[in-house]
């Protein structure tokens, strides 16, 4: 029995290796951690339980089947983030430099599918240099059945994908399915074709930063959601971010502790927006102020910043919020900022967490690089997510709502379940001047004219009132009471019950 135990400690012993102690000290040597010591960093301590450490590759071909080490390239298991289960799957560097076999595949797959069956959410760490040529079309079917999985889970269980190292080819499409992708700055990058390829097809030279580094998937391409310093910074993101979330599409999200009174009072908002209805306001400020602790973990933080999407806490539940923000083209709706929030609203909505939005938007942006790109499309993407979802709405419009992107933010004709102004709020179909030139176009040559005529427009309609007076805003309320009203409206909102008409699944404008 004794030489059974030692034999079991030895093979953990080499299986914990990976690729050897010379491997893992060029993985030390780059800024990277191993698989295990990530693991390690992300879970409880204490807290993982592994599988298949001792599952090998089958290939024979090219001399493979000399080198078959435990665990074939990926860590896979569960464990515990901040006591609630996760699944997570760590890719090992050291062992063939990450590279997806047939082997390495069913072990990913096996804790996707033990995760949608026991309602927890998939975390993937990836550091690979993508599929393994010895094995073929196996590693290519590998990666079709990973996708598959991603694509049954997502909206039953939060996915969220770490890029760690190197994510090329094929094995881009599996995180591009999760929820959130988060990068590594300067050791992470993700292309579906490296720079190698690009020269040779295109001309281009680029580096693989420029190409695919943190910077360009947070800042151009919005492919991933945020990017840290390093490792350790990356994974303790996530713990902080999985605190948000429900385990699965059946649960409500944790509710935390709070100390922070929900009727609280904030004198500071009743000078937020400012006299003059060009100057521009930092609407974070608001987000903090009504959050509680000032606590706000926000997602794309880098792209599109003229909106702003992440979660707050609200009498220690998590709320989603969608906001407008005055300080970058003036808070315009366009392409960007249409996707980003839309599939923000919709993950929100898969997953039961209630949606605040803080309205400030003077409109779509104009222009031909929008109208050729798409932003009739795209703005209906925003317009579609706000619409099918069935979460708690609250709506808090600040100060402009003016056109089409009125009714696109949360409006109470898009189902929204509380609709709040302040009095500084501006709700029509267009600024007042653009309006008096439309209205009063035979006075234009005369500027005397034409001033009264906006300060009659203004008076008449650059207030909350005429939407108050047909009740598409609720009520009118106190900037300083704002965090009391939102509070209180999502506590009545708590029973909800809404359902959509039965469809197979909508075809949301694409």
């Amino acid at each position: 029995m004794k030489d059974i135990l030692q034999e079991l400690d030895s093979r953990r012993e080499t299986a914990r290796l990976g690729g050897g102690q010379k491997r893992i000290d060029a993985q030390h040597g780059r800024g990277k951690l191993t698989a295990r010591e990530r693991i390690d960093l992300l879970l409880d301590e204490g807290s993982f339980e592994e599988f298949d450490m001792f599952k090998t590759h089958r290939c024979t071909d090219f001399g493979m089947e000399e080198q078959k080490p435990y665990g074939d390239g990926v860590v896979t298991g569960w464990g515990t983030i901040n006591g609630r289960m996760v699944y997570v799957f760590s890719q090992d560097f050291t062992v063939f430099g990450g590279s997806l076999s047939e082997t390495h595949a069913e072990k990913i797959c096996k804790i996707m599918d033990m995760a949608v069956q026991n309602g927890a959410p998939v975390i993937g760490l990836n550091d690979s240099g993508g599929a393994r040529i010895q094995e073929g079309v196996a590693s290519l079917a590998g990666y079709a059945d990973v996708f598959q999985r991603n694509i049954m889970a997502s909206g039953v269980v939060p996915q969220i994908s770490v890029i760690m190292g190197p994510c090329a080819g094929g094995a881009v499409y599996s995180p591009a399915m999760t929820d959130f992708i988060f990068m590594v700055k300067d050791t992470s990058y993700m292309f579906v074709t490296g720079p190698d390829v690009v020269k040779t097809v295109t001309n281009e030279v680029v580096t693989a930063e420029e190409l695919g580094g943190a910077s360009t998937h947070t800042k151009k391409s919005s492919v991933a959601d945020g990017a840290f310093e390093n490792d350790v910074e990356a994974l303790a993101e996530v713990r902080r971010l999985v605190d948000f979330l429900p385990l699965n599409n059946r649960e409500k999200p944790p509710v935390r502790p709070f100390f922070d009174a929900p009727e609280r009072i904030e004198d500071s908002l009743d000078t937020l927006v400012p006299q003059n209805a060009n100057t521009p306001y930092d609407m974070k400020e608001l987000i903090l102020k009504l959050a509680d602790e000032g606590d706000f973990y926000e997602i794309q933080e880098d792209y599109a910043k003229n909106i702003i999407t992440g979660f707050i806490r609200i009498e220690g539940q998590t709320v989603g919020v969608v906001a407008n923000q005055p300080m970058v083209l003036a808070g315009c709706l366009d392409i960007d900022s249409s996707r980003k929030a839309a599939r923000f609203v919709r993950f929100c909505d898969a997953f039961e967490i209630p949606l605040l939005t803080l309205v400030d938007v003077p409109g779509f942006l104009p222009g031909t690089g929008q109208e050729y790109g798409g932003v009739i499309k795209h703005g209906a993407k925003l317009l579609f997510a706000y619409g099918e979802a069935t979460v708690p709405k609250v709506t808090v419009i600040t100060r402009k709502a003016y056109g089409g992107a009125y009714d696109v933010m949360a409006s109470k004709h898009l189902r929204g379940d509380l609709n709040y102004a302040w009095p500084t709020a501006e709700i029509a179909v267009m600024g007042a001047k653009g309006a008096t030139e439309i209205i009063h176009r035979a006075d234009l040559g005369n500027e005397e004219k034409i001033a009264k005529h906006t300060a009659d427009y203004e008076e008449r309609f650059a207030n909350p009132f005429v939407a108050a007076e047909r009740g598409f805003i609720d009520e009118v309320i106190m900037p300083q009471t704002t965090r009391k009203r939102v509070a209180r409206a999502f506590a009545s909102l708590r029973n909800k019950k809404l359902e959509n008409p039965w469809k197979k699944h909508n075809n949301i404008p694409l």
